[in-house]
């Protein structure tokens, strides 16, 4: 019986997010490893040091700041952030980890993000309802910028 209440404590969940940007693989890259793009569509202080080892800082709900390890960076493919222990939040005995993913496709780019980790203890509900959400608005805010900014390029 206490195995069973260690692997309840254990529980996690996450989050899939995609979107379809009608523009190359580069454009979509820079604007998620851009501090200056991250600042537009994601949080207004966000901050990247895009490279394997680096590190990004943004605020979820514009109030509390998470910092994440860069630990998988392959240019214009794939960035995966794990996030450091925040003292604003519950503690967890979980990783909590994005993982964005871009696939080239003959229209645009897809983006995948796929969010995990996130504990699944009450206290945790609305800071998981909060990424999960967040997330989701900023990938369509995102696309949006991505898709003007390529639509300026072609006018040139």
């Amino acid at each position: 019986m206490h195995g069973t209440i260690a692997a309840m404590g254990e529980r996690t969940r996450g989050y899939a997010h995609r979107i379809d940007v009608a523009a190359d693989a580069p454009l979509v890259w820079s604007a998620l490893t851009s501090t200056q793009s991250l600042s537009i569509w994601c949080s207004p202080r966000a901050q990247i040091d895009a490279r394997a080892g680096g590190s990004f800082r943004a605020t979820v709900d514009r109030v509390t700041e998470l910092e994440a390890h860069i630990d998988q960076f392959v240019p214009e493919r794939r960035i995966r952030l794990i996030y450091l222990p925040c003292a604003a939040l519950p503690p967890a005995a979980s990783a909590i980890v994005d993982d964005f993913m871009l696939d080239p496709t003959e229209s645009g780019t897809i983006v995948r993000l796929l969010g995990s980790g996130v504990p699944a203890e009450p206290e945790w509900d609305p800071i998981f309802v909060r990424l999960r959400l967040g997330w989701e608005r900023a990938m369509a805010r995102l696309k949006v910028l991505v898709e003007r900014s390529a639509r300026g390029a072609a006018r040139s």
